[in-house]
């Protein structure tokens, strides 16, 4: 019987609650393949008929379950059955679609799933793309203090310590877990989208600058024109700055002048 290596995987996933791996699924194909030639060796020992002779299929290698995963994937995406297959940094595993999610959560009484807030989504972005990083720098990035949102992330085990940096004081420094990975549907951290705003050089310039005393703002830091010098205005705009001064001037003396004193 040929083997139908599509429906062979899509059972084994449904047999098993934890994900399994590409390398584990090649062994359990090699050890099926080793199985299947001592049958048919022990066939061909105990019987001279051809009609009971077992064929060997060839060895399913790597490419081939990748691929049939990869169709498996898609029909169960165009076909909107109620399942999905996911690949995480541990395998493979078959999971309900997103639609069924909440009632397979009442089903067995699990609390809801975790929501990050704003605060803890941004310094996570920044740990994901910078680690590791030390927390003066996602402060630096952020603005504010991130020891709030650092300490849930750590909690929830999406961000741990991964060491300490090699800088006065030995600060210490934050990665991301596997269990970030899988919160964010990807095998690795090559597959997080490119970003040229969290780039080191870019970092380096906001440290640098948190660290500079303030100056002040200046028209030209929001946008507004310089204002020009009375020097420099056109001939027109210096007569009228003149005789506003000099109205200026005709009112501040006209009123420096006191009234006469009535005659007694």
């Amino acid at each position: 019987m040929e083997l139908d290596l599509k429906k062979t995987l899509e059972a084994l996933l449904l047999s098993i609650a934890e994900p399994i791996s590409l390398k584990d699924l090649v062994k359990l194909f090699a050890r099926y393949h080793e199985e299947l030639l001592e049958q048919a060796e022990e066939a061909k020992q105990s019987t001279e008929d051809d009609a009971n002779e077992i064929v060997v299929p060839d060895k399913i290698r790597e490419p081939q379950i990748r691929e049939a995963i990869t169709a498996l994937t898609d029909t169960a995406e165009v076909e909107d059955k109620a399942y999905r297959i996911l690949e995480g940094p541990n395998g493979y595993q078959l999971v309900t679609a997103p639609q069924f999610a909440e009632f397979v959560r009442l089903l067995r009484g699990e609390a809801r799933p975790m929501k990050l807030s704003p605060a803890a989504m941004e310094t996570m972005s920044i740990v994901a793309y910078r680690q590791p990083v030390t927390r003066a720098e996602i402060e630096a990035i952020r603005g504010v203090s991130a020891d709030g949102p650092l300490n849930r992330l750590i909690e929830l085990e999406l961000v741990q310590v991964t060491g300490r940096a090699e800088l006065p004081g030995r600060p210490i420094q934050y990665g991301t877990t596997e269990k970030f990975l899988e919160f964010t549907g990807i095998v690795e951290l090559d597959e997080l989208p490119a970003s040229d705003v969290l780039s080191n050089h870019q970092i380096d310039d906001w440290m640098r600058k948190s660290e500079e005393p303030e100056e002040d703002i200046s028209d030209q830091d929001v946008g507004l024109p310089k204002e020009p010098n009375p020097g420099e205005l056109p001939l027109d705009e210096e007569f009228a700055e003149i005789d506003w001064q000099q109205e200026n001037a005709e009112s501040d003396a006209a009123g420096d002048v006191s009234e006469p004193e009535e005659a007694s």
